[in-house]
């Protein structure tokens, strides 16, 4: 196919997720069903069949904390699955972001490494994609979603989940592996706005080492004035973050991540309440990615820090669109999006994105998240939305 034309390329990779339904009934049977006792809530070191993902899932629940791991047998992962009812969606930052554009009228063009019936049935009319696979095949990834008060009992023990969040779990050769298609490079230099990102499904570390390698000579071919955005993801391994951050640094524009990715490199909990703490971790992180500008999103609020441009209007633009998922979910339209920007923001909210900017006190916007009312809120996919709202918002009009 011909990628003239084309002012939005997403990268690498996408997937068909399968999203579980919560039932805490089924999950506290499984933990008697697999011996796990209050000793037994430690993360463990890897996930190799369903007792661990069953471990995995009640510390995240404990800790507030969301993630994606890896699963080592990939039939566990399946069965695991068929436990629960599920529904069949497009997965991954690049596809979810892919939707978000093509709901607020803006098209793309996908770089896919797999294929299947059903990302060819559910991707968008306006999407266009390159794919580097030869062949059909379907691995997918299985998400828990679990609402805030969710309640699992553990022997004497009660794990309980102060806010809604979620674990993904995946075992998919083709992500891991990654393979560029001939024409990626072609679609970089036709583009307004490039995005990278799904290197954290990859486990080589050599392999990892030639992805990012050919990834960044193709983002060598972009034009002048080009955006080149990076979306953070939930690495297995801080080895391949790390590879990743000092290859591809230099080609980079905006460096993307979400709280739970900012406090792995940080290595401690960051109270995203707290300005000077912010603005310490701001600093930091700014200095580890080393790229011009900075954006930070999280439960409360989205910051860009650094560059010469204003990115304000941009993280609005993301706020909007992950909050209108958050109220609707897999179902919300561009008029939810119109309808949650009216709903007037917290004046606490508002004084703490203030002292946010005030700390920083240079080149940093602050853009709040509005709190609509939702009895089944989704978290799912949020950062995902966020960041096709957020390249919306990058486009020229």
């Amino acid at each position: 196919m011909s990628v003239a034309g084309t002012r939005v390329v997403l990268g690498m990779g996408g997937c068909v997720d399968h999203e579980i339904a919560w039932d805490a009934t089924a999950i506290e049977e499984l933990v008697r069903e697999h011996g796990i006792t209050d000793e037994d809530l430690a993360m463990p070191s890897a996930v190799v069949g369903e007792r661990d993902i069953l471990r995995t899932l009640l510390v995240q629940m404990r800790e507030d904390n969301g993630g994606e791991r890896f699963v080592e047998d990939a039939a566990a992962l399946l069965t695991f699955a068929r436990r629960f009812p599920a529904v069949v969606t497009l997965g991954g930052s690049s596809v979810r972001a892919a939707v978000a554009l093509d709901r607020l009228g803006v098209p793309s063009l996908l770089h896919l490494v797999s294929i299947d019936d059903d990302v060819r049935r559910l991707l968008p009319a306006s999407t266009s994609y390159l794919c580097s696979a030869e062949t059909d095949s379907t691995d997918p990834h299985v998400i828990v979603q679990y609402p805030a008060g969710a309640r699992v009992r553990v022997g004497d023990t009660e794990v309980v989940a102060s806010r809604p969040n979620r674990l993904i779990l995946v075992n998919d050769p083709p992500n891991a592996e990654l393979r560029l298609h001939p024409d990626f490079g072609e679609a970089v230099a036709a583009a307004e706005v490039v995005v990278v990102s799904g290197f954290n499904s990859m486990q080589d570390l050599a392999a990892i080492r030639e992805r990012v390698g050919q990834v960044r000579q193709a983002l060598e071919q972009r034009r002048p004035d080009a955006v080149v955005l990076y979306e953070d993801a939930g690495f297995h391994h801080d080895e391949q973050r790390q590879v990743v951050l000092s290859e591809l640094a230099g080609v980079i524009d905006i460096w993307s991540m979400n709280e739970d990715e900012a406090q792995i490199y940080l290595g401690r909990p960051l109270d995203l309440l707290e300005a000077d703490a912010v603005a310490d971790a701001v600093r930091e992180l700014h200095a580890v990615v080393g790229v011009a500008t900075l954006v930070l999103h999280t439960q409360e609020w989205a910051l860009a820090h650094g560059g010469a441009t204003d990115r304000r209007e941009a993280l609005r633009s993301g706020v909007l669109t992950a909050t209108a998922r958050f109220a609707h979910g897999d179902d919300w339209r561009a008029e939810h999006r119109d309808s949650v920007a009216e709903i007037p923001i917290e004046q606490q909210m508002a004084a703490v994105a203030a002292r946010i900017e005030d700390a920083v006190a240079e080149n940093i916007a602050v853009v709040t998240i509005p709190r609509p009312a939702t009895p089944r809120p989704t978290t799912i996919g949020l950062g995902d939305t966020f960041l096709g709202g957020l390249v919306a918002g990058l486009v020229a009009p």
